[in-house]
Protein backbone atom coordinates (compact mmCIF):
# COMPACT_ATOMS: atom_id res chain seq x y z
CA UNK A 1 0.00 0.00 0.00
CA UNK A 2 2.83 2.57 0.80
CA UNK A 3 4.45 1.65 -2.24
CA UNK A 4 1.47 2.68 -4.35
CA UNK A 5 1.14 5.87 -2.24
CA UNK A 6 4.53 6.63 -3.04
CA UNK A 7 4.10 6.26 -7.10
CA UNK A 8 0.94 7.77 -7.20
CA UNK A 9 2.57 10.71 -5.37
CA UNK A 10 5.76 10.55 -7.90
CA UNK A 11 3.45 10.19 -11.06
CA UNK A 12 1.29 13.50 -9.48
CA UNK A 13 4.63 15.39 -8.98
CA UNK A 14 6.07 14.35 -12.27
CA UNK A 15 2.68 15.55 -13.91
CA UNK A 16 2.58 18.87 -12.35
CA UNK A 17 6.27 19.77 -13.06
CA UNK A 18 5.86 18.45 -17.71
CA UNK A 19 2.40 21.06 -17.02
CA UNK A 20 4.51 23.97 -15.99
CA UNK A 21 4.90 26.49 -18.99
CA UNK A 22 8.70 26.74 -19.83
CA UNK A 23 9.98 30.71 -20.00
CA UNK A 24 13.93 31.91 -19.87
CA UNK A 25 13.35 32.98 -16.68
CA UNK A 26 11.74 33.64 -13.50
CA UNK A 27 12.53 36.29 -10.86
CA UNK A 28 10.59 35.73 -7.37
CA UNK A 29 10.44 36.93 -3.64
CA UNK A 30 10.29 40.48 -4.55
CA UNK A 31 8.74 43.59 -3.92
CA UNK A 32 7.87 44.71 -7.12
CA UNK A 33 6.14 47.61 -8.20
CA UNK A 34 4.19 47.03 -11.62
CA UNK A 35 3.07 50.83 -12.24
CA UNK A 36 0.20 49.54 -13.92
CA UNK A 37 -3.11 51.54 -14.23
CA UNK A 38 -4.10 49.98 -9.72
CA UNK A 39 -0.14 51.06 -8.98
CA UNK A 40 -0.04 47.17 -7.58
CA UNK A 41 2.66 45.75 -6.09
CA UNK A 42 3.76 42.14 -6.51
CA UNK A 43 6.57 39.85 -5.54
CA UNK A 44 7.14 37.71 -8.98
CA UNK A 45 7.66 37.61 -12.63
CA UNK A 46 8.14 35.27 -15.47
CA UNK A 47 10.09 36.02 -18.91
CA UNK A 48 10.13 34.32 -22.54
CA UNK A 49 11.19 36.29 -25.44
CA UNK A 50 12.32 39.47 -23.71
CA UNK A 51 8.78 40.21 -22.54
CA UNK A 52 6.61 39.30 -19.24
CA UNK A 53 4.14 36.63 -19.82
CA UNK A 54 2.90 37.06 -16.27
CA UNK A 55 3.26 39.05 -12.76
CA UNK A 56 1.88 37.79 -9.57
CA UNK A 57 2.70 36.12 -6.26
CA UNK A 58 5.68 34.32 -6.00
CA UNK A 59 3.77 30.72 -5.30
CA UNK A 60 1.45 31.09 -8.42
CA UNK A 61 4.68 32.56 -10.68
CA UNK A 62 6.54 29.46 -9.42
CA UNK A 63 3.88 26.84 -9.62
CA UNK A 64 2.83 28.10 -12.94
CA UNK A 65 6.21 28.19 -15.01
CA UNK A 66 8.77 26.63 -15.05
CA UNK A 67 12.71 28.15 -15.96
CA UNK A 68 16.13 27.09 -15.74
CA UNK A 69 17.17 30.82 -14.39
CA UNK A 70 15.14 31.56 -11.58
CA UNK A 71 16.22 34.49 -9.54
CA UNK A 72 15.85 35.13 -5.89
CA UNK A 73 14.99 38.69 -5.09
CA UNK A 74 15.50 38.21 -1.27
CA UNK A 75 12.99 41.34 -1.49
CA UNK A 76 14.31 43.84 -3.09
CA UNK A 77 12.83 46.30 -4.95
CA UNK A 78 11.91 46.07 -8.36
CA UNK A 79 10.43 49.20 -10.95
CA UNK A 80 9.95 49.09 -14.56
CA UNK A 81 13.41 50.32 -16.51
CA UNK A 82 13.60 54.35 -15.68
CA UNK A 83 12.43 56.21 -19.13
CA UNK A 84 14.50 59.48 -19.42
CA UNK A 85 11.42 61.82 -20.69
CA UNK A 86 13.74 64.49 -22.83
CA UNK A 87 17.06 64.23 -23.18
CA UNK A 88 20.41 64.96 -25.43
CA UNK A 89 21.66 61.12 -25.94
CA UNK A 90 24.32 61.62 -28.91
CA UNK A 91 25.33 65.00 -27.69
CA UNK A 92 26.09 63.44 -24.73
CA UNK A 93 28.17 61.11 -26.12
CA UNK A 94 29.91 63.20 -28.02
CA UNK A 95 30.21 65.08 -24.82
CA UNK A 96 32.03 62.41 -23.31
CA UNK A 97 35.47 63.56 -25.08
CA UNK A 98 34.60 67.23 -24.27
CA UNK A 99 36.09 69.04 -21.08
CA UNK A 100 33.97 69.23 -18.29
CA UNK A 101 33.26 72.07 -17.14
CA UNK A 102 29.95 71.11 -14.77
CA UNK A 103 30.51 72.61 -11.45
CA UNK A 104 32.89 75.55 -11.83
CA UNK A 105 32.83 78.00 -9.40
CA UNK A 106 34.73 80.85 -11.63
CA UNK A 107 36.05 81.48 -14.84
CA UNK A 108 39.92 80.95 -13.42
CA UNK A 109 38.55 77.52 -12.02
CA UNK A 110 37.46 76.79 -15.81
CA UNK A 111 40.60 77.77 -17.43
CA UNK A 112 42.40 75.78 -15.07
CA UNK A 113 40.33 72.62 -16.66
CA UNK A 114 40.80 74.19 -20.38
CA UNK A 115 44.90 74.31 -19.58
CA UNK A 116 44.83 70.37 -17.81
CA UNK A 117 43.02 68.91 -21.11
CA UNK A 118 45.41 70.96 -23.26
CA UNK A 119 48.68 69.63 -21.13
CA UNK A 120 46.66 66.00 -22.18
CA UNK A 121 45.85 66.58 -25.46
CA UNK A 122 47.81 69.10 -27.37
CA UNK A 123 47.94 67.80 -30.50
CA UNK A 124 43.57 68.80 -30.87
CA UNK A 125 43.18 71.61 -33.35
CA UNK A 126 40.03 72.28 -31.16
CA UNK A 127 39.12 72.95 -27.84
CA UNK A 128 35.54 71.57 -26.40
CA UNK A 129 33.67 71.63 -23.45
CA UNK A 130 30.43 71.94 -21.96
CA UNK A 131 28.43 72.77 -18.69
CA UNK A 132 29.68 76.24 -17.42
CA UNK A 133 27.29 78.67 -15.56
CA UNK A 134 27.90 82.20 -15.15
CA UNK A 135 25.35 82.32 -12.60
CA UNK A 136 27.64 80.27 -10.21
CA UNK A 137 30.38 82.91 -10.65
CA UNK A 138 30.94 85.28 -8.36
CA UNK A 139 29.29 88.33 -10.46
CA UNK A 140 26.76 86.17 -12.83
CA UNK A 141 28.67 88.24 -15.58
CA UNK A 142 29.10 86.05 -18.85
CA UNK A 143 32.69 85.49 -19.62
CA UNK A 144 34.39 87.04 -22.65
CA UNK A 145 37.19 85.76 -24.99
CA UNK A 146 40.18 87.59 -23.71
CA UNK A 147 42.03 85.12 -21.73
CA UNK A 148 41.45 81.94 -24.35
CA UNK A 149 42.96 84.53 -26.91
CA UNK A 150 46.07 84.50 -24.94
CA UNK A 151 46.40 81.28 -23.77
CA UNK A 152 44.93 79.10 -26.99
CA UNK A 153 45.51 81.77 -30.04
CA UNK A 154 45.92 78.40 -32.27
CA UNK A 155 42.95 76.16 -31.63
CA UNK A 156 39.70 76.69 -32.14
CA UNK A 157 37.30 77.13 -28.48
CA UNK A 158 33.91 76.05 -28.73
CA UNK A 159 32.22 76.19 -25.01
CA UNK A 160 28.30 75.24 -24.36
CA UNK A 161 26.83 76.78 -21.38
CA UNK A 162 25.52 74.32 -19.43
CA UNK A 163 21.95 74.59 -21.18
CA UNK A 164 23.37 74.36 -24.31
CA UNK A 165 21.79 77.57 -25.17
CA UNK A 166 24.84 79.80 -25.33
CA UNK A 167 28.55 79.40 -25.90
CA UNK A 168 32.39 80.90 -25.47
CA UNK A 169 34.60 81.14 -28.03
CA UNK A 170 37.83 82.55 -28.61
CA UNK A 171 38.85 85.19 -31.88
CA UNK A 172 40.27 82.20 -34.16
CA UNK A 173 36.80 80.51 -33.71
CA UNK A 174 34.55 84.03 -34.35
CA UNK A 175 36.95 83.97 -37.30
CA UNK A 176 35.76 80.79 -39.14
CA UNK A 177 32.07 81.40 -38.15
CA UNK A 178 32.61 84.97 -40.13
CA UNK A 179 30.91 86.58 -37.09
CA UNK A 180 31.62 90.71 -36.71
CA UNK A 181 30.25 93.40 -34.91
CA UNK A 182 27.75 93.59 -37.63
CA UNK A 183 26.71 90.59 -37.72
CA UNK A 184 22.84 90.05 -36.84
CA UNK A 185 20.91 86.83 -36.36
CA UNK A 186 17.31 86.15 -35.96
CA UNK A 187 16.46 84.43 -32.74
CA UNK A 188 20.06 84.67 -31.50
CA UNK A 189 22.30 87.18 -30.53
CA UNK A 190 26.54 87.90 -30.50
CA UNK A 191 26.92 90.00 -27.09
CA UNK A 192 29.12 92.47 -27.54
CA UNK A 193 32.04 93.95 -25.21
CA UNK A 194 33.23 98.03 -26.23
CA UNK A 195 31.27 97.54 -29.43
CA UNK A 196 33.24 93.82 -30.97
CA UNK A 197 32.27 90.24 -30.36
CA UNK A 198 32.35 89.32 -26.41
CA UNK A 199 33.05 85.56 -27.77
CA UNK A 200 29.89 84.98 -25.90
CA UNK A 201 26.88 83.81 -28.77
CA UNK A 202 23.24 83.16 -27.53
CA UNK A 203 21.08 80.58 -29.27
CA UNK A 204 20.69 80.65 -33.02
CA UNK A 205 24.23 82.76 -33.40
CA UNK A 206 25.84 79.63 -32.06
CA UNK A 207 25.21 77.44 -35.35
CA UNK A 208 27.14 80.39 -37.32
CA UNK A 209 30.25 78.26 -35.46
CA UNK A 210 28.52 74.51 -34.87
CA UNK A 211 28.20 74.18 -38.47
CA UNK A 212 31.37 75.18 -39.40
CA UNK A 213 32.90 72.58 -36.52
CA UNK A 214 34.28 69.41 -38.33
CA UNK A 215 32.17 66.46 -37.97
CA UNK A 216 33.60 63.36 -35.81
CA UNK A 217 33.96 59.98 -37.69
CA UNK A 218 31.53 57.50 -37.61
CA UNK A 219 33.26 54.68 -35.71
CA UNK A 220 34.30 57.43 -33.23
CA UNK A 221 30.82 58.45 -32.63
CA UNK A 222 29.54 54.63 -32.24
CA UNK A 223 32.82 54.02 -29.44
CA UNK A 224 31.18 57.18 -27.52
CA UNK A 225 27.44 56.01 -28.18
CA UNK A 226 27.99 52.86 -26.81
CA UNK A 227 29.80 54.69 -23.64
CA UNK A 228 26.87 56.70 -23.16
CA UNK A 229 24.30 53.49 -23.32
CA UNK A 230 26.04 52.16 -20.42
CA UNK A 231 26.12 55.49 -18.51
CA UNK A 232 22.42 55.30 -19.05
CA UNK A 233 22.26 51.33 -18.12
CA UNK A 234 24.14 52.19 -15.00
CA UNK A 235 21.50 54.60 -13.42
CA UNK A 236 18.63 52.23 -14.50
CA UNK A 237 17.52 54.18 -17.94
CA UNK A 238 16.19 51.53 -20.20
CA UNK A 239 14.45 53.95 -22.31
CA UNK A 240 14.56 57.58 -23.17
CA UNK A 241 13.44 60.60 -25.66
CA UNK A 242 16.44 62.12 -28.08
CA UNK A 243 15.32 66.00 -28.33
CA UNK A 244 16.49 66.58 -31.48
CA UNK A 245 18.16 64.76 -34.10
CA UNK A 246 18.67 64.26 -37.97
CA UNK A 247 18.00 61.69 -40.52
CA UNK A 248 21.89 60.49 -40.54
CA UNK A 249 22.07 60.42 -36.37
CA UNK A 250 18.52 58.53 -36.30
CA UNK A 251 19.95 55.99 -39.06
CA UNK A 252 22.95 55.50 -37.39
CA UNK A 253 20.98 54.52 -34.17
CA UNK A 254 18.98 52.01 -36.33
CA UNK A 255 21.84 50.53 -37.30
CA UNK A 256 23.41 49.92 -34.13
CA UNK A 257 20.54 48.99 -33.26
CA UNK A 258 20.06 46.09 -36.13
CA UNK A 259 23.59 45.19 -35.32
CA UNK A 260 22.72 44.51 -31.56
CA UNK A 261 25.72 47.22 -30.47
CA UNK A 262 22.44 49.55 -29.33
CA UNK A 263 19.67 47.76 -26.45
CA UNK A 264 18.31 50.94 -25.18
CA UNK A 265 15.13 52.28 -26.69
CA UNK A 266 14.99 55.31 -27.70
CA UNK A 267 11.98 58.01 -29.34
CA UNK A 268 13.82 60.16 -31.33
CA UNK A 269 12.36 63.69 -32.07
CA UNK A 270 13.20 64.32 -35.84
CA UNK A 271 14.95 68.31 -36.37
CA UNK A 272 12.96 70.39 -38.97
CA UNK A 273 15.12 70.91 -41.26
CA UNK A 274 13.63 71.13 -44.82
CA UNK A 275 15.72 67.95 -45.70
CA UNK A 276 14.36 66.02 -42.61
CA UNK A 277 11.56 66.89 -43.41
CA UNK A 278 11.31 66.05 -46.90
CA UNK A 279 12.34 62.65 -45.97
CA UNK A 280 9.60 61.49 -43.27
CA UNK A 281 6.88 63.44 -44.37
CA UNK A 282 7.56 61.26 -47.75
CA UNK A 283 7.85 57.95 -45.47
CA UNK A 284 5.51 58.40 -42.86
CA UNK A 285 6.70 56.85 -38.84
CA UNK A 286 9.41 54.67 -38.43
CA UNK A 287 9.27 52.23 -35.55
CA UNK A 288 10.95 49.38 -34.33
CA UNK A 289 11.23 47.66 -31.50
CA UNK A 290 13.91 49.76 -30.39
CA UNK A 291 13.28 52.94 -32.19
CA UNK A 292 10.09 54.95 -32.72
CA UNK A 293 10.11 58.00 -35.13
CA UNK A 294 7.01 60.13 -35.29
CA UNK A 295 7.72 64.03 -33.73
CA UNK A 296 9.37 66.69 -35.07
CA UNK A 297 11.69 68.69 -31.99
CA UNK A 298 11.18 72.73 -32.80
CA UNK A 299 12.81 75.43 -30.66
CA UNK A 300 10.42 78.07 -29.42
CA UNK A 301 13.04 80.37 -27.47
CA UNK A 302 15.95 80.09 -25.28
CA UNK A 303 16.95 79.56 -22.03
CA UNK A 304 16.01 81.01 -18.61
CA UNK A 305 19.80 81.21 -17.90
CA UNK A 306 21.27 82.81 -20.52
CA UNK A 307 17.83 85.25 -20.88
CA UNK A 308 17.40 83.98 -24.07
CA UNK A 309 13.96 82.28 -22.68
CA UNK A 310 11.31 84.87 -24.14
CA UNK A 311 9.09 86.66 -21.67
CA UNK A 312 5.69 88.65 -21.45
CA UNK A 313 7.50 91.18 -19.65
CA UNK A 314 10.78 92.36 -19.50
CA UNK A 315 13.93 90.44 -17.10
CA UNK A 316 13.48 91.61 -13.70
CA UNK A 317 17.42 91.53 -13.99
CA UNK A 318 17.39 93.08 -17.00
CA UNK A 319 14.92 95.69 -17.76
CA UNK A 320 15.37 96.30 -21.35
CA UNK A 321 15.72 92.21 -22.34
CA UNK A 322 12.34 90.50 -22.85
CA UNK A 323 14.28 87.85 -24.53
CA UNK A 324 13.18 86.35 -28.13
CA UNK A 325 11.68 83.67 -30.09
CA UNK A 326 13.88 81.37 -32.21
CA UNK A 327 10.80 81.83 -35.29
CA UNK A 328 8.87 84.18 -36.56
CA UNK A 329 5.54 83.20 -35.09
CA UNK A 330 4.03 82.63 -38.94
CA UNK A 331 7.35 80.19 -39.08
CA UNK A 332 5.76 78.16 -35.65
CA UNK A 333 2.29 77.81 -37.65
CA UNK A 334 3.45 76.60 -40.32
CA UNK A 335 5.52 73.83 -38.99
CA UNK A 336 2.46 72.92 -36.69
CA UNK A 337 0.27 73.28 -39.74
CA UNK A 338 2.35 70.76 -41.70
CA UNK A 339 2.99 68.14 -38.89
CA UNK A 340 -0.53 67.76 -37.86
CA UNK A 341 -1.53 67.38 -41.93
CA UNK A 342 0.90 64.82 -41.92
CA UNK A 343 -0.14 62.86 -38.74
CA UNK A 344 2.99 63.72 -36.67
CA UNK A 345 3.77 64.85 -33.13
CA UNK A 346 4.87 68.69 -32.30
CA UNK A 347 7.30 68.69 -29.66
CA UNK A 348 8.31 72.66 -28.85
CA UNK A 349 10.67 73.88 -26.65
CA UNK A 350 9.40 76.22 -24.50
CA UNK A 351 10.89 78.14 -21.50
CA UNK A 352 9.51 81.73 -21.41
CA UNK A 353 5.63 82.73 -20.41
CA UNK A 354 5.23 84.51 -24.00
CA UNK A 355 7.03 81.40 -26.14
CA UNK A 356 4.51 78.97 -24.07
CA UNK A 357 1.39 81.61 -24.66
CA UNK A 358 2.55 81.66 -28.58
CA UNK A 359 3.27 78.11 -28.84
CA UNK A 360 -0.15 76.66 -27.41
CA UNK A 361 -2.07 79.23 -28.72
CA UNK A 362 -0.57 77.76 -32.14
CA UNK A 363 -1.28 74.31 -30.90
CA UNK A 364 -5.38 75.06 -29.89
CA UNK A 365 -5.39 76.38 -33.54
CA UNK A 366 -5.00 73.08 -34.98
CA UNK A 367 -5.69 70.49 -32.09
CA UNK A 368 -9.07 72.35 -32.06
CA UNK A 369 -10.29 71.05 -28.63
CA UNK A 370 -9.76 67.08 -26.86
CA UNK A 371 -7.63 64.87 -29.50
CA UNK A 372 -5.50 62.36 -28.79
CA UNK A 373 -2.39 63.62 -31.26
CA UNK A 374 -0.22 64.42 -27.75
CA UNK A 375 1.50 66.94 -29.25
CA UNK A 376 3.65 68.03 -26.20
CA UNK A 377 5.53 71.28 -24.48
CA UNK A 378 8.91 70.55 -24.00
CA UNK A 379 10.07 72.39 -20.06
CA UNK A 380 6.92 73.92 -19.84
CA UNK A 381 9.16 76.62 -17.45
CA UNK A 382 7.61 79.72 -17.11
CA UNK A 383 3.65 80.21 -17.83
CA UNK A 384 1.22 82.63 -17.26
CA UNK A 385 -1.72 82.05 -14.95
CA UNK A 386 -4.53 82.37 -17.15
CA UNK A 387 -2.57 79.68 -19.73
CA UNK A 388 -2.35 77.19 -17.68
CA UNK A 389 -5.74 75.58 -18.93
CA UNK A 390 -4.79 75.04 -22.67
CA UNK A 391 -2.66 72.14 -21.89
CA UNK A 392 -6.14 70.49 -20.38
CA UNK A 393 -8.73 71.95 -23.48
CA UNK A 394 -6.35 70.59 -26.11
CA UNK A 395 -4.60 67.64 -24.81
CA UNK A 396 -1.23 69.26 -24.49
CA UNK A 397 1.47 67.19 -22.54
CA UNK A 398 3.77 69.32 -20.47
CA UNK A 399 7.44 67.16 -20.40
CA UNK A 400 9.17 68.82 -17.26
CA UNK A 401 12.84 68.30 -16.02
CA UNK A 402 12.30 68.29 -12.15
CA UNK A 403 16.31 69.45 -11.89
CA UNK A 404 15.75 72.24 -13.58
CA UNK A 405 13.56 73.83 -10.80
CA UNK A 406 16.43 72.79 -8.50
CA UNK A 407 19.47 74.07 -10.33
CA UNK A 408 17.39 77.16 -10.84
CA UNK A 409 16.11 78.17 -7.88
CA UNK A 410 18.74 79.62 -6.31
CA UNK A 411 18.38 82.87 -9.07
CA UNK A 412 15.20 82.04 -11.11
CA UNK A 413 13.32 84.63 -8.69
CA UNK A 414 16.05 87.26 -9.45
CA UNK A 415 15.75 86.17 -13.64
CA UNK A 416 11.72 87.00 -12.93
CA UNK A 417 10.87 88.86 -10.15
CA UNK A 418 8.64 87.19 -7.11
CA UNK A 419 5.54 87.15 -8.16
CA UNK A 420 6.27 85.50 -11.84
CA UNK A 421 8.20 83.26 -10.32
CA UNK A 422 5.34 81.21 -8.51
CA UNK A 423 4.41 79.93 -11.70
CA UNK A 424 7.39 78.79 -12.71
CA UNK A 425 8.24 75.08 -12.26
CA UNK A 426 4.79 74.54 -11.51
CA UNK A 427 4.25 70.74 -11.95
CA UNK A 428 0.74 70.16 -9.69
CA UNK A 429 -0.78 72.87 -11.47
CA UNK A 430 0.52 71.19 -15.00
CA UNK A 431 -0.34 68.03 -13.51
CA UNK A 432 -3.75 68.93 -13.17
CA UNK A 433 -4.37 69.34 -17.02
CA UNK A 434 -4.89 65.85 -18.07
CA UNK A 435 -3.19 63.92 -15.08
CA UNK A 436 0.07 63.21 -16.87
CA UNK A 437 3.42 64.27 -16.62
CA UNK A 438 6.43 63.67 -19.20
CA UNK A 439 9.67 63.59 -16.90
CA UNK A 440 13.35 63.52 -17.99
CA UNK A 441 16.71 65.44 -16.76
CA UNK A 442 17.30 66.91 -20.42
CA UNK A 443 21.02 65.61 -20.18
CA UNK A 444 23.65 66.56 -20.23
CA UNK A 445 22.12 69.77 -19.53
CA UNK A 446 21.51 68.24 -15.92
CA UNK A 447 22.54 64.68 -14.65
CA UNK A 448 21.97 61.84 -15.88
CA UNK A 449 20.33 59.91 -13.19
CA UNK A 450 17.21 59.79 -13.00
CA UNK A 451 16.97 59.24 -9.10
CA UNK A 452 18.10 62.77 -9.11
CA UNK A 453 14.97 63.89 -10.89
CA UNK A 454 12.92 62.00 -8.62
CA UNK A 455 14.39 63.35 -5.81
CA UNK A 456 13.83 67.12 -7.08
CA UNK A 457 10.09 66.30 -7.70
CA UNK A 458 9.39 64.93 -4.44
CA UNK A 459 11.20 66.54 -2.23
CA UNK A 460 12.24 70.05 -4.33
CA UNK A 461 15.47 70.01 -2.99
CA UNK A 462 19.35 69.99 -4.12
CA UNK A 463 21.77 67.77 -3.71
CA UNK A 464 22.47 69.14 -0.31
CA UNK A 465 18.57 68.46 0.33
CA UNK A 466 18.04 72.44 0.49
CA UNK A 467 16.39 74.25 1.08
CA UNK A 468 14.24 73.15 3.86
CA UNK A 469 11.00 72.16 3.44
CA UNK A 470 11.74 72.39 -0.81
CA UNK A 471 11.51 75.30 -3.19
CA UNK A 472 8.14 76.42 -3.95
CA UNK A 473 6.57 72.72 -2.15
CA UNK A 474 3.46 73.20 -3.28
CA UNK A 475 3.99 72.33 -6.53
CA UNK A 476 6.21 69.08 -5.77
CA UNK A 477 4.57 65.58 -6.53
CA UNK A 478 3.91 62.78 -4.52
CA UNK A 479 6.45 59.70 -5.28
CA UNK A 480 3.41 57.56 -6.75
CA UNK A 481 3.07 60.66 -9.39
CA UNK A 482 6.88 60.76 -9.73
CA UNK A 483 7.48 57.32 -10.12
CA UNK A 484 4.73 57.43 -12.96
CA UNK A 485 6.48 60.56 -14.83
CA UNK A 486 9.76 58.30 -15.51
CA UNK A 487 7.43 55.07 -15.91
CA UNK A 488 4.77 54.95 -17.54
CA UNK A 489 3.37 59.07 -18.59
CA UNK A 490 7.04 59.04 -20.08
CA UNK A 491 5.70 55.76 -22.24
CA UNK A 492 2.37 57.70 -23.26
CA UNK A 493 3.95 60.33 -24.12
CA UNK A 494 5.67 58.72 -26.91
CA UNK A 495 2.63 56.84 -27.74
CA UNK A 496 4.35 53.28 -26.15
CA UNK A 497 2.52 53.02 -23.39
CA UNK A 498 1.13 49.35 -24.71
CA UNK A 499 5.10 47.91 -24.81
CA UNK A 500 7.02 49.82 -22.13
CA UNK A 501 6.29 51.87 -18.62
CA UNK A 502 4.94 49.05 -16.31
CA UNK A 503 5.84 45.27 -15.36
CA UNK A 504 2.80 43.85 -17.45
CA UNK A 505 2.09 40.60 -19.57
CA UNK A 506 2.84 41.39 -22.80
CA UNK A 507 5.38 44.56 -22.69
CA UNK A 508 9.26 44.53 -23.32
CA UNK A 509 10.89 43.02 -20.05
CA UNK A 510 12.68 46.28 -18.76
CA UNK A 511 12.96 46.36 -15.45
CA UNK A 512 15.81 47.62 -12.98
CA UNK A 513 16.60 46.37 -9.23
CA UNK A 514 17.92 48.95 -6.83
CA UNK A 515 19.56 48.59 -3.36
CA UNK A 516 16.57 50.99 -1.78
CA UNK A 517 13.18 51.44 -1.82
CA UNK A 518 12.34 54.88 -3.14
CA UNK A 519 8.81 54.84 -2.49
CA UNK A 520 9.86 54.70 1.22
CA UNK A 521 13.09 55.51 2.34
CA UNK A 522 13.61 59.03 3.77
CA UNK A 523 13.75 61.90 1.42
CA UNK A 524 17.71 62.42 2.21
CA UNK A 525 18.31 58.92 1.36
CA UNK A 526 17.05 58.94 -2.32
CA UNK A 527 20.48 60.31 -3.83
CA UNK A 528 22.31 57.53 -2.53
CA UNK A 529 20.25 54.87 -4.39
CA UNK A 530 22.19 52.73 -6.50
CA UNK A 531 21.26 50.65 -9.31
CA UNK A 532 21.93 46.74 -8.73
CA UNK A 533 20.74 45.48 -11.99
CA UNK A 534 19.28 46.73 -15.18
CA UNK A 535 17.83 44.41 -17.83
CA UNK A 536 16.42 45.34 -21.35
CA UNK A 537 14.33 42.62 -23.12
CA UNK A 538 14.95 40.27 -19.79
CA UNK A 539 18.80 40.79 -20.60
CA UNK A 540 20.83 41.96 -18.06
CA UNK A 541 22.77 44.70 -19.57
CA UNK A 542 24.23 46.16 -16.12
CA UNK A 543 25.42 44.59 -12.58
CA UNK A 544 26.77 46.50 -9.87
CA UNK A 545 30.11 45.69 -9.41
Amino acid sequence: MNKLLLSLTLIIFLSSCTSKEKVDAIYFNGKVYTVNANFEKAEAFAIKDGKFIAVGSSPDIRNQYQAEEEIDLMESPVYPGFIDGHAHFVRYAKGLREVDLFGTTSFNELIQRLQKHVEEYPDEPTLLGLGWDQNNWEGKKFPTKDTLDILFPDKVVMLRRVDAHAVLTNQKGLNLAGITANTRVLGGEVLLKDGQPSGVLIDNAMDLLMDKMPEMNKEQEKELINEAQNNCFAVGITSLAEAGLDKSQIDLLDEMHKDSLLKMRIYAMINPTPENMEYYFSNGHYKTDYLNVRSFKIYGDGALGSRGACLLEPYADDQNNYGFLRSKPKVFDSLAKVIFAKDFQMNTHCIGDSANRAITNIYAKYLKGKNDRRWRIEHAQVLAENDFSKFGDYNILPSVQPTHATSDMDWADERLGEERVKNAYAYQELLKQNGKLVLGSDFPVEDINPIYGFHSAVARQDDNNLPKGGFQPENSLSREEALKGMTSWAAFGQFEEKEKGSIAKGKWADFVILDRDIMEVPVEELRDTKVIQTHSAGEKVYELQ
